[in-house]
């Protein structure tokens, strides 16, 4: 759900996050990376560049707005015997495919995947997308779903979604016969649990109408109110459906999903759910909700989850965020 960060002056900053904006030193996270040679594991010679940097998004945004990413939407693509499922990404609140997938697009193109991306939840053409309401979003998900599995050939596909992409799916599994045409589901700060947005939600609920005032603006951003109706119902009996595996990929500096916890999910059979807090596996990494897509770190992860069997740790490096604070 990617939107400016509204911060409590009362609330102490975290001394160990840098508090620059990291347009410019994302670039540096960025060579460091390239230097040390961290793509993740690749299964054939990539073929695509891949840009650990928001920057790029928003440079290919600019260049050819509402364009696939790279990598991505090849309606010919069909899986292997070493992918034999198509991969699906799904932006978050505000965003689209062309500013979120620069990066991962092209990592799991140039590792053998069939990559496909879609907007949802905006007008076709709109810069932004994803404020809609999310039942509505979902829908349009299950048809593009469908049309992938129909143009591929495959049984399942696994889905790759930032924020309320990593959390409107579950909704298309529970609601809308997804679950028996989705293997893996993997979140990148998902809003599973909604956020309070830093408190900024329980000032707005103190006013009259404050509730409904964001909701009127943007659906979406009301449903992922922490207590929403939409959330209470998507919870209601359990995190997971049976059948489907599950991977949150959170960081303790998400500024929009708050508390970060809130993005982890609980319960189903064991081994069905992979709670992961990148801080745990690298204190370097101090990425923040946007910068959380083109972490390596994370993307990394991402690989491993989608394949688990040839699994690797991931590699270190200083991840900075995009908005700093």
């Amino acid at each position: 759900m990617p939107m400016p960060a509204f911060r409590d002056p009362s609330r102490p900053r975290n001394p160990s996050r840098p508090r620059h904006l990291a347009a410019s030193l994302l670039t540096l996270a960025t060579a460091a990376a390239s230097a040390l040679g961290l793509a993740a594991p690749q299964a054939q010679a990539a073929s695509y560049p891949v840009p650990y940097s928001f920057a790029a998004g928003i440079a290919a945004e600019l260049a050819a707005p509402g364009s696939a990413p790279p990598g991505a939407d090849n309606w010919s693509c069909k899986p292997t015997s070493a992918h034999p499922r198509p991969v699906v990404l799904v932006h978050g609140t505000f965003g689209n495919m062309t500013d979120s997938w620069q990066a991962l697009s092209p990592l799991l193109a140039d590792q053998g995947y069939c990559v496909f991306a879609l907007n949802y939840g905006g007008s076709a053409g709109s810069l932004f997308q994803g404020f809609g309401d999310i039942p509505t979003s979902a829908a349009q998900l299950s048809a593009f779903v469908d049309q992938v599995l129909a143009a591929t050939g495959a049984a399942q596909v696994d889905i790759v979604g930032h924020s309320q992409g990593g959390m409107m799916p579950r909704y298309y599994l529970k609601n809308l016969g997804g679950a028996a045409k989705v293997h893996t589901l993997v979140g990148l700060a998902p809003s599973n649990h909604g956020t309070d947005l830093d408190g900024l939600t329980g000032l707005l609920a103190a006013f009259p109408g404050g509730s409904s005032f964001v909701g009127s603006l943007c659906a979406a951003c009301g449903q992922q109110v922490v207590g929403s109706s939409f959330l209470t119902a998507l919870n209601a009996g359990g995190d997971t459906v049976p059948g489907v595996r599950y991977t949150v990929i959170e960081t303790k500096d998400d500024e929009v999903v708050t508390p970060y916890t809130s993005a982890f999910l609980s319960g189903g059979s064991s081994g069905q759910v992979t709670d992961i807090t990148l801080q745990n596996q690298c204190a370097l990494d101090f990425a923040d909700h946007l910068a959380v897509i083109y972490d390596p770190v994370a993307l990394h992860d991402v690989s491993n989850a989608l394949d688990p069997a040839h699994a690797t740790a991931p590699v270190c490096v200083p991840v900075l965020p995009v908005l700093g604070g």
